[in-house]
């Protein structure tokens, strides 16, 4: 049975607000997830379907704080917390939050390649 591991998955994303490390399983991909310090993303999804996440994600918060916004409501989840976040949602982290994320691999790589174009500017 596949299985994954913080510390033996590989870290994909070392950048100044976040440490991820990713592994699929099955036709998903868990993402550890480490926020370096307070997150906005918003502006990373501009392009996507109402310029918002469409993919939608499970986790569980592991150490801090995670709010995801709707446009008719905010959810916040802290440490111990289990969630599931349907498409359309933005995000808000505090520094220092970390988090165990399960997400459909397809969905999650289209949505990650206008992340990245973004971030490029």
């Amino acid at each position: 049975m596949p299985g994954a591991n913080r510390m033996s998955t590989p870290i994909a994303v070392d950048a100044d607000q976040i440490e991820g490390r990713h592994a699929p399983l099955g036709g998903y991909t868990v993402s550890f997830e480490t926020f370096k310090q307070d997150t906005d993303p918003t502006p990373n999804f501009v392009g996507l379907p109402g310029d918002r996440c469409p993919c939608a994600h499970w986790g569980v918060v592991t150490t801090g704080q995670l709010m995801f916004r709707w446009p008719d409501h905010d959810e916040t989840y802290v440490a111990g917390d289990a969630y599931y976040a349907p498409p359309g949602h933005l995000a808000l982290v505090t520094a220092g939050t970390s988090v165990v994320e399960f997400s459909p691999t397809a969905d999650l790589e289209t949505t990650m390649a206008v992340v990245q174009q973004n971030l490029r500017g």
